[in-house]
This record gives structure tokens, C-alpha cells and sequence, in this order.
């Protein structure tokens, strides 16, 4: 196995607010991996998006990747022992160790001829719908970012400040798409919050991510006990470990494969979260095609879908996937489907 790798800045169309903070770019490491199968090279791709809330960086990522002894990863790959073997090497860098998974997902449909989501079980007609994130902003830029979405079925709004009806009234008057909410941990008093749900029930609102602490699980619990919306957990699931402790406070759980260390414990997951009568989205960091193509192999196990990164940054390396009537349309090809691939994209990063 040789690895070859670029740090790459993924600019973003508009500045990307939250409840608690703003960006205009996120750092990416995109990796190439190239395995010898029966005397043919067999290369898979694969990509850390490293948002600055979960610690990760072009410097740490580096160092993880100088620890791995390659010579663990052969084919037949048991993706269990991978992923134990990387949380050996150390705790946490999930991004990193799901750019490694991705990648090693990619080569093994490749040698097994195989698209990852047949791999995977996955059915490309039950694909739900993906929405289209609007961050927090300004009345204009909110306006303009609907017109962005054009071909979206679905909106993702951000909220969680002290303006969260004038958004949505914002939105209302330019638009009547179905919502999804992700509060990002931004509502304090459950009281003030079950009273917005019930407002934003009546405004179209679908899902609600994360309304309170993520550390606060009497209080979200409170509020699933209430709510006419589901109440989806986001800050608080990361890994498989996680969920056993939040059956019933929530609905349900947002997998995102930047904190599940890639597809393998996210599949792990879905399984996981329907044993405990949870409901699934799958959803993405600022993102290439790359890690969104393997979100999008998953996501006809899930009941909806936030995977949208290609479409809100300015410079995806890669070709963007089709979209028709507001779902991803995933192709026939081995692996991940990437395509557009630019050779010089990646160079040795040691």
C-alpha cells in the first residue's frame, strides 16, 4: 500500500454561520492510496474534512498518517480490525482515520467490481431527498442563498441566535420548501424552545438538529417528549459508542463520516441506531464530491440526507454528482464512483 496526499483548501461560496461561529473555508486532506491486487495497481481516494470545532488540522493529520505501518491493509480488508488498529495508533482524529476508511472502501469495490452502496446493501431507489444548507446571515444573503438552490427539494437552516423566526420568516417569503433545523446546541431554555418547535412545526419545519447542550441530555429529552418534529442528536453522536446512551432522548442521530471515522462504523451505526427504533440522517462537513460520494452510498439506508458540500463551495476538485428532482443519482461505477479525477491533484505529503 503506498499513500500519496494534498492539503487543500476547500473555499466556501459564502461565509458558512452557525450559532457559534463563522468560516469561509475549510482545510481538506485528500489522499490516494494505491494497492497491488493480482499484479494491477488498484488506486481508492479519500478525504478528511477538517472543520476547526473538532481539532483536526493539516499538521495532526500528517502525523497520524506517519504512524500507520501499511503492511496491516490487505485486501480481503477487514474493516473491523482497520479500525481498531487505527484507534490503537491514537484516540480521536476521526476525519483522518474516515479518509483512510473512504479510500480503502473505494479500492475494495474496485477489486470486487462492485459500487460501494451494493456493497453496502443499498438500495439507489429508496435515495431521499438531500437538502441544501442555509447558514446564518443576512436577510439579502439568505435570499441569495436560496436562489443557489436551485434543483434542492429541501432546505437546511441554520439557527440557534436570537433572530431565529426573522430567518425563517425570511425564508418563507421567498420560498415554501419543506425545512430542516439544526439549532447547533444554540437553545438554552427548553421552555422558550418547545414554544418555537410548535411555531416552527407550523412553518413547514421537518427535522430539528441539536437544540440544546449536547451535554444537557435531561433537557433534549425533555423536548423529544414534546415535540411534533423529530429531534435529531448531532454534537452528541460521533461514534458507535456513543449511542446506546441516547435512546430516548432522541428521535434520532445525524451520521456524518468526518466524526465516525468513515463508512464502515457509519454503516455500523445505521444498524445500531434502528435497533433502538431511531430514525437516521446522514449529513456532511464542508466537503469534495469525494467524502459526499461516500455519504451518498449510504444514504438510501437512512431516512433523509444533508449532503450538499459540492454544491456550496467554489473549488470541488472533483466532477459534482448528479442530482434529479432534488436526490443524488448514484452511478454504476466501482467504488466510490468518483470521477474527474486529476492525477497532479496528489503528490507525496512526507
Amino acid at each position: 500500500m503506498k499513500i500519496a496526499c494534498n492539503a487543500y483548501n476547500l473555499e466556501l461560496k459564502h461565509p458558512f454561520s452557525i450559532a457559534k461561529f463563522s468560516r469561509t473555508s475549510t482545510p481538506i486532506m485528500l489522499i490516494r492510496l494505491s494497492y497491488e491486487h493480482n499484479g494491477v495497481v488498484v488506486e481508492g481516494y479519500g478525504e478528511a474534512s477538517m472543520v476547526p470545532y473538532m481539532g483536526e488540522s493539516v499538521e495532526t493529520s500528517k502525523a497520524f498518517l506517519k504512524k500507520i505501518d501499511w503492511k496491516y491493509f490487505n485486501s480481503p480488508f477487514n474493516f473491523e480490525e482497520i479500525k481498531s488498529y487505527l484507534d490503537s495508533l491514537e484516540k480521536g482524529h476521526p476525519a483522518i482515520k474516515a479518509a483512510i476508511d473512504i479510500a480503502l472502501n473505494d479500492i475494495n469495490g474496485k477489486i470486487l467490481n462492485k459500487p460501494c452502496y451494493e456493497i453496502y446493501g443499498a438500495d439507489p431507489l429508496k435515495m431521499p431527498l438531500t437538502s441544501y444548507t442555509i447558514g446564518i446571515d443576512s436577510t439579502e444573503i439568505i435570499k441569495e442563498k436560496i436562489a443557489d438552490a436551485k434543483g434542492f427539494k429541501v432546505l437546511k437552516v441554520k439557527l440557534g441566535r436570537d433572530n431565529d423566526k426573522e430567518i425563517i420568516n425570511t425564508i418563507r417569503g421567498v420560498s415554501d420548501l419543506p425545512l430542516y433545523v439544526d439549532a447547533n446546541q444554540g437553545w438554552t431554555n427548553k421552555k422558550d424552545a418547545i414554544e418555537l418547535i410548535y411555531w416552527l412545526h407550523d412553518h413547514g419545519v421537518q427535522l430539528i438538529e441539536q437544540p440544546m447542550d449536547k451535554a444537557d441530555l435531561e433537557g433534549n429529552a425533555w423536548l423529544t417528549g414534546r415535540s411534533p418534529i423529530p429531534i435529531l442528536a448531532d454534537e452528541a453522536v460521533q461514534r458507535l459508542s456513543d449511542l446506546e446512551g441516547l435512546k430516548g432522548a432522541y428521535h434520532g442521530i445525524n451520521i456524518k463520516l468526518m466524526k465516525s471515522g468513515g463508512m464502515y462504523e457509519a454503516y455500523q451505526m445505521i444498524l445500531k441506531a434502528r435497533s433502538l427504533g431511531m430514525k437516521v440522517l446522514i449529513g456532511c462537513m464542508s466537503e469534495t464530491s469525494c467524502a459526499t460520494q461516500a455519504g451518498m452510498a449510504l444514504a438510501p439506508l437512512c431516512d433523509w440526507a444533508d449532503l450538499d458540500g459540492p454544491w456550496l463551495t467554489k473549488n470541488n476538485p472533483f466532477t459534482t454528482p448528479i442530482m434529479e428532482d432534488g436526490k443524488h443519482q448514484l452511478n454504476d461505477l466501482a467504488g466510490l464512483g468518483l470521477e474527474g479525477i486529476n492525477p497532479s491533484l496528489f503528490n507525496s505529503c512526507f
